[in-house]
This record gives structure tokens, sequence and C-alpha cells, in this order.
């Protein structure tokens, strides 16, 4: 876990000002559904910083940060799959097709977005809701 979360300025430098914008909009929206613990931490070797979003122990999702890139990943165990599967209808083809083209590990299937904008947010909302019932009115 990182001792020192990163500044506003730090994380508009690092992404620029518009996906600072997304990332901020991404956080918000995530904050109004869900109570979570938040944790900060280095991003390994592929990314600058994560925010992950847990409770009880199970993640929700993290958000990844990184020279002029966002990621925003959600690990879908096998139920969850499943449900996927269930309203695959309703969502974008842009997210069905990140979904298709994630990898399956043996702890589910790691699907990673990169958003630019908020077009996708309310399917990523929804793929949350797969992981999670909201616990905040």
């Amino acid at each position: 876990m990182l001792e020192n979360k990163p500044s506003q300025s730090i994380m508009t430098e690092l992404l620029g000002q518009s996906l600072y914008e997304v990332w901020q909009a991404l956080c918000t929206a995530i904050d109004e559904k869900y109570d979570m613990e938040q944790l900060w931490n280095t991003g390994g070797k592929n990314w600058t910083y994560e925010y992950k979003y847990r409770r009880g122990g199970k993640t929700l999702c993290s958000l990844y940060a990184k020279r002029n890139c966002v990621g925003f990943m959600i690990i879908f165990g096998k139920d969850e799959r499943v449900k996927f599967e269930a309203i695959r209808d309703t969502l974008s083809n842009a997210v069905c097709k990140q979904y298709n083209e994630a990898k399956t590990y043996h702890d589910g299937k790691w699907v990673m977005f990169e958003p630019t904008n908020t077009a996708d947010f309310d399917d990523y909302m929804k793929l949350l809701a797969i992981k999670r019932e909201r616990n905040r009115k």
C-alpha cells in the first residue's frame, strides 16, 4: 500500500486534464452506489498507480493510472460470468468486445477497460452490480 496517495496535481500531470476528469467521474459514479474501502497502491510493472475498491476482503474493481491512460478492471468469477451472459444484450458492443477478448485465468476473467470518456459508465455500473449489489442509497 502507498504511504501517500497521489495529489490531484500529480494525477492531472500523469493522466492529462481530460483523462483526470474521466477518472474523477468514474470514482464519483462508484462512490455514489458503493460504500467501500479505497486502497492506493503502486500499479505493478504496467501502471503507475492502482486504486482498489474493496469491502470485506473482496475487491469490487480497480482503477489504474499511467501516463495518459486510465484503466478500469473488473474480475468476473465463474458465477459472475453466467450473470454477464444474462445481461450481455443490454451492454454496448465495445464493452462486450472487451469482455470477449479478456483472458480467463483460474480465478476468473480479468476484464480491463481503458475509458477515454464517460460513454460506457452506465454499462460499467451494470457490470459492478453483477459483482455486488449497491450498498448506498
